[in-house]
């Protein structure tokens, strides 16, 4: 577990201190240097909640990963900056499925000087730099998003209109690695996890973000929106290495699963 090594996969130079300079800079960084992706999901390769485990593949193998693995992996960084880290368990969707979304997402909090920040890597498309836990509208990178009291003690982030997913549920003192545990291992098994059943590649630009659901690759930017869709196998390859610099030839193996998917959701092959 090489703070260096991190340091150089995210493109981060200079001095690390643990004060909100240095987190919004690593966070950004984590953010445009590595890809939200469950290519292991897709391919049936057993994945933990272990931090040391997801650094290893973040970092020594230059992979992307899911929240388990992004935010464990920041997580275990900024605890070697200095940083007091504790991981909460968060709840994506849970605006519309109720509690048992609870331990589907792992999201940061940072105590700085300050005060507490959320800090978030590993929901694909979410908040671009750390922010408190202050009811109204917040923005980064001129995107906005709200924040909102929850029922019970939590709070609801709304994310910008064109994000996957719309919102997330965070209680500021809910830790518990067994309910993360828990539900890692059902969304990587069942077969009614989104992440069983359809391809996820997400990452940052530096003017947008781009990301690959099945067949459809989806680009925003200052442009505007634009989507088209794999026709191939080899295509499928070829835009995990260009798109999402993720190296994996055995991507191709998913391709009729991924076209029985789209056929499914679209009414089209």
């Amino acid at each position: 577990m090489d703070l260096a090594a991190y340091l150089d996969r995210i493109g981060f130079t200079g001095q690390v201190t643990p004060d909100r300079t240095t987190l919004a800079a690593v966070q950004r960084g984590h953010l445009l240097s590595i890809p939200y992706e469950n290519l292991d999901v897709q391919l049936g390769r057993p994945s933990t909640t272990d931090p040391a485990a997801a650094f290893d593949k973040l970092v020594t193998r230059r992979r992307g990963g899911w929240c388990y693995e992004m935010n464990g992996t920041m997580g275990l960084a900024l605890e070697m900056i200095g940083f007091k880290v504790t991981r909460l368990t968060g709840a994506v969707m849970r605006s519309m499925a109720g509690d048992g979304m609870i331990g589907n997402h792992l999201v940061l909090r940072v105590d700085l000087p300050e005060g507490p920040v959320l800090a978030d890597v590993g929901l694909g498309d979410g908040p671009f730099e750390p922010f408190e836990l202050i009811a109204g509208d917040h923005a980064a990178r001129e995107i906005g998003f709200r924040v909102e009291r929850a029922d019970g003690g939590w709070w609801r982030i709304h994310n910008h209109d064109l994000c996957r997913p719309p919102s997330f549920d965070v209680h500021p003192e809910l830790t518990g690695e067994d309910v993360l545990a828990r539900k890692c291992a059902f969304l990587q098994t069942d077969p009614s996890s989104m992440f069983v059943q359809t391809l996820i590649c997400q990452r940052f630009t530096p003017d947008g973000h781009v990301d690959l659901m099945g067949r459809v690759l989806r680009e925003v930017g200052q442009g505007g929106v634009t989507e088209r869709t794999l026709a191939s196998a080899d295509e499928l390859v070829a835009v995990l290495s260009d798109v999402f610099g993720l190296d994996e030839p055995e991507a191709a193996t998913l391709w009729p699963k991924i076209c029985a998917r789209h056929a499914l959701v679209f009414g089209a092959a």
